[in-house]
């Protein structure tokens, strides 16, 4: 996925209220942008960071421009969630990712059959039948290589894990969950069991019921996101935080 306009980059001064950032410019323009990221950002928001920022065009909105990368070290971060949906969404279209390859159609957020919600993906063939497809974001930079899910307690996304558990269960058919690795520096995906517990040993239990478990980097640069290929998946980490 290639960024279009370019992305503009700045310095950021401080995240505040979840969902706004403020950055300088290179002239010493101070600019107030949306931030698209729930989680806590671990590593990803401290003060004097080189960041790219996303320019809608849009005056009518409120904040123009959204963070879209941030620097974490040596390494870049895409700390706008969405992207993952997209840059997935674009790879199933081209075969990118053998595991969701090879279905007649698919589409976005499907209601969760008997539950309450949705998922990010279904996919469709008269041959395979459903699969359902959860994506993840993954940031949180970890010592080592590793990264891991969630940078904060998500009760969403453990309700995630249980709805996949249970359509595989229940429905017999396909269920995946797939770690979108945004954050250059990870070479190994894991779980944050230091933060949520309770998330590590959902997966656990869904892996050991049929759900499938996959981590895919989508390399992040100032120019493109690119489908960069799979990586390992490991169970429980106690790696400690960067």
């Amino acid at each position: 996925m290639i960024y279009s306009p370019p992305l503009i980059e700045a310095r950021l001064v401080r995240r505040h209220k979840r969902f706004l950032a403020d950055v300088t410019l290179p002239d010493g323009s101070l600019l107030r942008a949306h931030c698209p990221n729930t989680g806590a950002m671990t590593g990803c928001s401290e003060p004097g960071s080189r960041v790219w920022l996303m320019d809608s065009g849009n005056e009518r909105r409120k904040y123009r421009h959204t963070l879209e990368l941030v620097a974490s070290g040596e390494h870049l971060v895409c700390v706008n969630t969405a992207r993952a949906n997209q840059v997935v969404a674009a790879a199933i279209e081209e075969a990118l990712i053998p595991p969701l390859a090879g279905y007649a159609s698919w589409r976005r957020e499907p209601a969760i059959p008997g539950g309450k919600g949705r998922f990010d993906l279904k996919l469709w063939d008269p041959a395979k039948g459903e699969c359902y497809v959860e994506l993840k974001s993954l940031t949180l930079g970890l010592a080592d290589g590793y990264g891991a899910f969630p940078d904060a307690p998500s009760v969403r996304a453990l309700k995630h894990v249980e709805e996949l558990r249970r359509v595989r269960s229940e429905l017999q058919c396909r269920a995946v969950l797939i770690f979108c690795v945004m954050h250059s520096g990870v070479r190994i995906a894991t779980t944050a069991d230091a933060i949520q517990p309770a998330y590590g040993e959902q997966v656990q239990q869904a892996i050991a019921e049929g759900v499938e478990v996959y981590a895919w980097r989508c390399l992040p640069t100032p120019q493109e996101l690119i489908v960069d290929g799979p990586l390992p998946f490991v169970g429980t980490n106690s790696t400690a935080l960067r």
